[in-house]
């Protein structure tokens, strides 16, 4: 096991999926003016690759082969209690344990926070300047992901919890940069929304608003959406606001004590925060813990619960 995965407080693992977005070998999706078209488009004698725009060529057996998410149990999560799942995705140029766990520090938010939830968090194309879904292009693949994850975590919780378990938990989707697109994609096909609890966008509406936007107006009685943002993705954000503005829907403009079922939050945070440190450093020192702490549906300690 990686040294700063065996590190964490709780039990940890780094586990190959099946569903994993990678390997994928099937289309990226088109749109009215794109056809489908394969996603290894490059090859070199045997090898195959993916041509990511920004970037040019990336290589499967280097980038898009590795099947595993990284999950985490912290030593405070509470069975007795209702507790949900956190999906986090990480974004452009990130592995696991380097940045997802070292560099982000979301098993240590998550921890030292009162939401009492389990992480999964896939490997999305390995460290590389490309936020391909992969497999959560496909329709049902998310919620394949997530029956998967179910099982992989009461593995990992041992004796006194089964997957059933696990699959009575919402889910609490969480995207960073990049991440916006399988988020996105998981959001519009993966036919798992009745278990979404919430949406938490970190600096990552760059495109798909209109995903975001149908997903918030079908289950905004259900669930909460939340998205701090940075000049990074403002334009993106404004965009979406733009659209709840024509369409009559309310949101607010700054951080409300308590997030639950019914809330549209966007947070812009100002000229100075930079969006490569954005997950550990953006309104507020640790800002995902400062969400997580807000969400009301799910505390590990009902005396430290948000109250409106």
């Amino acid at each position: 096991m990686d040294p700063a995965v065996k590190a964490l407080d709780g039990k940890a693992a780094l586990v190959p999926f099946e569903s994993a977005p990678f390997p994928y070998r099937g289309m990226v999706p088109g749109d009215e003016t794109h056809e489908d078209a394969p996603f290894l488009d490059a090859s070199q004698g045997s090898r195959r690759g993916h041509t990511a725009p920004r970037s040019g060529v990336y290589w499967e057996d280097e980038t898009y082969n590795d099947r595993r998410s990284l999950l985490y149990i912290p030593k405070g999560f509470d069975r007795r209690r209702k507790g949900a799942i956190v999906v986090f995705l990480h974004g452009n140029q990130a592995m696991l344990a380097r940045d997802v766990v070292e560099r982000q520090q979301v098993p240590r938010q998550l921890a030292e926070s009162n939401l009492n939830a389990a992480l999964v968090a896939p490997q999305l194309a390995v460290d590389a300047l490309d936020s391909s879904a992969g497999g959560f292009w496909q329709s049902g693949a998310f919620a394949r992901y997530l029956r998967e994850t179910d099982h992989k975590l009461a593995a990992l919780a041992g004796e006194g919890m089964s997957a059933q378990d696990f699959a009575r938990m919402p889910v609490i989707l969480v995207a960073y940069s990049g991440g916006y697109l399988p988020a996105a994609w998981s959001l519009a096909v993966g036919e798992a929304n009745r278990r979404i609890a919430g949406v938490i966008l970190l600096d990552a509406i760059y495109d798909e608003t209109e995903k975001f936007a149908e997903w918030i107006e079908d289950r905004r009685s259900e669930a909460f959406f939340f998205s701090a943002y940075s000049a990074s993705s403002a334009a993106g954000n404004g965009d979406l606001q733009d659209q709840f503005m024509r369409d009559g829907i309310d949101f607010a403009l700054d951080l409300t004590p308590c997030l639950e079922a019914g809330d549209i939050v966007f947070l812009q945070t100002g000229p100075t925060v930079v969006h490569n440190d954005f997950v550990t450093d953006a309104w507020t020192r640790d800002p995902l813990r400062a969400v997580f702490d807000r969400i009301r549906a799910f505390p590990r300690d009902s005396a430290k619960a948000c109250t409106p």
